[in-house]
């Protein structure tokens, strides 16, 4: 047990709520240590911003970027969000941070010092690791160009406003919006460009508009592209290898009716949706990761006599809030908290390499009782996402003490079933059952290109490949299918099948 020490002791890093920049300094400093000498963990450089409760609201409205393109859409959300902060029934992250290089920590300047320090563990060096390393991250992402890149496009799209007029931008943002989750690449994608290239072809793409800009031919359908831009985009058309799933890539480069500004911000909205891709797939072990390094490092801090009792109480006030799973039958029960089942089953792995029982030993053969449990986390930040780490690492100690339990629901049926309870194969069904609830595929519905009619009447032709006999809502199919031809400007067909 740490020794007791008076609010005074001047080894403290702080000894009271007020912050300022120098113990920011210190601290950031105290837990860098922590994080890279004891965790060993690896991070891009830190840059810590801090911002007023307002700011922190209009940086949620627009998908948690404060550099980011106008839209009536974060103008909506902000009004929402302000209204139930305001009123009390809501309260704000206490921090965002961005995956880029540096990696961006936005902290609210209303914070207490403990909560800065925790933010800072949590964001500066867990999340900060976890972008780093984990290979969805370093596959699908380029945190060197984010920034500039989103530079561009908000300077870009406000541009075209000035040009095009701000109903004729907001149109084909508005289209290209309600088809960002079918404009991603999931398996397949053509030779990636770095983003400083795809800023300075856009750049160009901008720069050969202006020039050729003429005011007289605004109203007309057939603004030309440069003669280079269309042979090189007719080539990406015909290297395109029907079923597309990227929805949003096809209609960018195959669109009979686009001009090139509007195929530029279509460009820039599917950029920022694959930007976002991974984070869709880690939730869990994302947070997971965060909210175990800043406990870690928090009570480590503590240990060594560099925050006092106040600070670790009120620490753990805070960190017990955020990993609170309520009960099933809870009024507060909205499904199962990512921060709570990531840092429960971290937790656990480091129970497991330490003092494992027998039935971890069934379970887990590779680490159990291996001791080092840095090195199996860190290889499991790197080397999985939220469906296959709860299927490798979900072990029943966690599944006991979450009182975990799964049903049967037939819809032809009068009543549920309790279909997986404490028991060797229930556990493994439980495993199994929880898994695939993060599977993208169960949630997102599965949309590609099947036929592309460029040569005759343009006809578009889709296909859903239905997941479970579950169809599109009808509402929701056919506002898209609005959007779709808004883009394509011909005939769009949507046919749905039964995988």
């Amino acid at each position: 047990m740490p020794a007791v020490l008076d609010a005074a002791t001047p080894d403290l890093l702080y000894a009271d709520n007020d912050w300022d920049f120098e113990r920011l300094k210190a601290t950031y400093n105290a837990i860098e240590k922590i994080a890279l000498e004891d965790l060993g963990l690896d991070v891009y450089p830190n840059q810590i911003e801090i911002i007023s409760s307002e700011q922190m609201l209009d940086a949620y409205s627009s998908h948690g970027m404060p550099l980011m393109y106008r839209h009536w859409s974060f103008g909506k959300h902000f009004a929402r969000d302000e209204q139930l902060y305001r009123r009390g029934f809501t309260g704000l992250a206490y921090e965002i941070v961005i995956n880029s290089n540096p990696c961006i920590a936005y902290l609210m300047e209303e914070n207490t010092m403990t909560m800065q320090a925790l933010v800072m563990a949590h964001a500066c060096f867990g999340h900060n690791h976890f972008f780093k390393n984990n290979y969805l991250f370093r596959q699908w992402t380029d945190a060197e160009g984010i920034l500039p890149y989103l530079d561009f496009a908000k300077k870009y799209i406000a541009k075209c406003e000035d040009e095009y007029g701000f109903d004729e931008v907001e149109k084909v943002i508005d289209s290209a919006h309600a088809l960002m989750d079918q404009g991603v690449f999931r398996y397949n994608r053509p030779p990636r460009l770095s983003e400083a290239d795809r800023v300075a072809k856009a750049v160009a793409r901008a720069e050969y508009e202006q020039k050729t800009f003429n005011d007289i031919w605004r109203t007309l359908p057939n603004i030309e592209e440069g003669d280079d831009e269309a042979e090189e985009r007719q080539q990406e058309v015909k290297n395109i290898k029907l079923p597309e799933e990227n929805l949003l890539y096809f209609i960018e480069k195959a669109s009979p009716v686009l001009k090139p500004w509007q195929r530029e911000i279509i460009r820039i909205v599917r950029n920022i949706s694959q930007y976002f891709y991974p984070q869709k797939q880690t939730k869990v072990m994302n947070e997971g990761c965060a909210t175990f390094v800043h406990h870690y490092i928090m009570n480590r801090l503590y240990e060594t006599g560099q925050i006092g009792e106040g600070a670790i109480m009120e620490f753990l006030h805070s960190h017990s809030s955020v990993v609170f799973q309520p009960d099933f039958d809870d009024p507060r029960y909205s499904g199962i908290n990512p921060y709570a089942l990531g840092f429960a089953m971290m937790e656990d792995i480091r129970r497991i390499c330490e003092t494992p029982t027998d039935e971890d030993r069934d379970w887990f053969p590779d680490i159990a009782g291996a001791g080092d449990w840095r090195a199996v986390l860190k290889d499991a930040w790197t080397n999985f996402r939220d469906e296959s780490f709860i299927l490798q690492y979900l072990s029943p100690t966690v599944m006991r003490r979450m009182r975990m339990f799964a049903l049967r629901d037939d819809a032809d049926e009068t009543h549920v079933e309790v279909e997986a309870i404490h028991n060797e194969q229930g556990f493994k069904d439980l495993r199994a059952r929880l898994a695939a609830m993060y599977d993208l595929g169960m949630h997102e519905p599965n949309i590609q290109v099947v036929a592309a009619d460029l040569e005759g009447d343009r006809r578009l032709t889709l296909k859903h490949a239905m997941h479970d006999g579950r169809s599109l809502d009808p509402k929701t199919r056919e506002d898209v299918l609005w959007h779709v031809h808004r883009l394509w400007g011909h005939p769009v067909k949507l046919d749905e099948e039964d995988a």
